[in-house]
């Protein structure tokens, strides 16, 4: 078992026996997640360390998705219980880069896609390619690509 598997599977454990029923039901439902990753496919496999954070990535994201569209449906207890499982979630990913660093990256990457040749806003593409790799589990996608626009654009 991977060591962050076996990391979830440890504190579900703890979670189930302190009767903390927020973190053990998030645990459940991320470590079904990532069963059903395994069982994907033809044959059964191991995920490594970096495929069970993108499932844990992904279950974070939809914590995020559900919770506005709960706070937009004018449901605010359950958008709160989203939120609250995205945040245990959020302790089992890597530190998110703030606004300052993304903008620097995003910065090199324009620059390296001008200098191969790439300009204005067809350069999207180039640029994301430089980035994503930089920041890959610490920025979502959105605000990459955002701030790509944003620098593109100006």
């Amino acid at each position: 078992m991977t060591t962050l598997k076996s990391k979830l599977q440890d504190d579900l454990n703890a979670a189930i026996k302190e009767r903390d029923e927020l973190r053990s039901s998030t645990l459940r439902l991320t470590l079904a997640a990532i069963t059903k990753e395994e069982v994907a496919g033809k044959e059964k496999r191991e995920l490594s360390d970096d495929e069970v954070q993108k499932v844990i990535t992904r279950e974070a994201k939809k914590r995020r998705e559900a919770a506005e569209a709960f706070a937009q449906g004018g449901r605010a207890e359950q958008a709160e219980r989203e939120k609250a499982e995205g945040e245990v979630l959020a302790g089992y990913l890597p530190k998110q880069l703030s606004d300052e660093e993304l903008q620097q990256i995003v910065a090199q990457a324009v620059e390296e896609a001008k200098a191969a040749g790439a300009e204005g806003p067809r350069a999207m593409g180039a640029v994301m390619k430089i980035v994503n790799p930089k920041v890959a589990g610490q920025a979502e996608g959105g605000r990459v690509a955002a701030a790509v626009k944003k620098l593109l654009a100006g």
